[in-house]
């Protein structure tokens, strides 16, 4: 079993700096996610990331329990729905009945935005706004159902925003982060507000790692170009969720190694590269302008730039 680091959140909690992400591409319990995440704690991993709107938490609850790993053992970050965000307190208690636990170590605003059940988000000024929305998830840790609460896929505008009406600042701002969007200006404002950066689809979904740079650098530290990538994620200063049902590689993901200053180096600056800036996700709408679930860029804070190159800042 391999140990891995650990970052401090500014809520005095550890959260370990790998975990496995349980989005498995579609929405649904099953088990493929019970055998993934049982592997996963077989191997070492100690964080497990869900959401509701991944519709498996009840999954990863069965794999914690026919798991041989102490709950207390186990840090668990699920998050909020856009559709929930008017009934905060109620849906952490669904995810915590799904999960089969008293308590989760992180409980994440998924996004900004608010959606009505049908699906159709409500403006930023429309109540609940992400600030009410916010307040409520506060209430939360006298509660001691989350030990931790965060955002995710906030922007320096909507965390600014945050910030000023906030009792209680964000322990964590979980975003897509790899080195074809390694959001340097989001990391520096978390880091000098205190709030740590996850990073989703740290490996970018392998859509570069044929890269030559990023294969001499495996090549020669004797690693895969995946865990060239979760290594620079964590060695400058952000959790790793990256996800695998492959044994193999889950074992290979979680042992990280040292980069040079000058590999590091070579990471920070790999968006530079011709055609290299860009997000890998798929939600992205850009025959609307620019937009994810009902917001345009503008709204979510996130800047094109780079000749029509996504950036998000």
């Amino acid at each position: 079993m391999v140990s891995t680091p650990h970052f401090k959140l500014n809520t005095g909690h550890a959260i370990p700096a790998v975990g496995i992400g349980c989005w498995m591409g579609r929405v649904g319990e099953g088990e493929h996610v019970v055998r993934m995440v049982k592997h996963a704690l077989d191997l070492g991993y100690r964080h497990l990331d869900t959401a509701s709107n991944y519709g498996d938490e009840e999954s990863v609850g069965k794999a914690i329990q026919e798991s041989n790993v102490p709950r207390q053992d186990i840090f668990i970050t699920t998050k909020l729905a856009g559709e929930d965000h008017g009934r905060v307190s109620v849906a952490l208690d669904q995810s915590l009945k799904k999960l089969g636990v008293e308590y989760v170590d992180l409980f994440l605003m998924h996004w900004p935005q608010a959606l009505l059940d049908s699906g159709e988000a409500l403006q930023p000024n429309e109540s609940p706004t992400f600030v009410e929305t916010w307040q409520e998830m506060e209430k939360l840790l006298d509660s001691g159902k989350a030990r931790s609460i965060g955002v995710s896929n906030f922007s320096i505008k909507t965390l600014t925003t945050l910030l000023q009406h906030a009792r209680i600042v964000p322990a964590v701002n979980q975003v897509e982060a790899h080195p074809c969007l390694p959001q340097h200006s989001l990391l520096a404002f978390c880091s000098a507000h205190g709030i740590l950066l996850t990073a989703y689809a740290p490996v970018g979904k392998h859509t570069y790692a044929a890269d030559e740079d990023i294969v001499r650098i495996a090549k020669s530290n004797n690693v895969t170009e995946a865990q060239v990538l979760l290594s620079w994620g964590v060695q400058r200063g952000t959790v790793v969720i990256p996800k695998s049902e492959n044994v193999d590689r889950l074992k290979k993901n979680i042992s990280l190694i040292e980069l040079t200053s000058e590999d590091m180096h070579t990471l920070n600056k790999f968006h530079e590269k011709p055609n290299m800036h860009r997000s890998v996700c798929g939600f992205h709408s850009p025959e609307l302008g620019g937009s994810c679930f009902g917001w345009n860029y503008e709204q979510l804070g996130w800047d094109m730039t780079q000749g029509g190159i996504m950036k998000r800042t």
